[in-house]
């Protein structure tokens, strides 16, 4: 079953922050990411950060059930919801 992912992109001074549809794998998330760059369907934006080479992704959730908080080593963080 293929899930929403964002995923944020920073390399070489520029950003991009897109969504993608794929399947919870490395190897089908890492694909679907390619073919959303080789398909120029991703605008980067010049932000000037030039300290390294990342890539994240999280999956989306539309639950509209209340965001569960757990404070960790003093600072609040959200959890997922029980």
């Amino acid at each position: 079953m293929k899930k929403e992912f964002r995923v944020q992109l920073r390399a070489y001074g520029y950003y991009a922050d897109f969504k993608i549809f794929s399947k919870d794998t490395k190897e089908d998330i890492e694909n679907s990411i390619v073919d959303k760059l080789g398909q120029n369907e991703v605008k980067l934006e010049k932000d000037g950060f030039t300290g390294g080479k990342w890539i994240t992704y999280e999956e989306v959730r539309n639950d509209p059930r209340p965001v569960q908080y757990e404070e960790v080593l003093g600072v609040r963080m959200a959890t997922g919801a029980s």
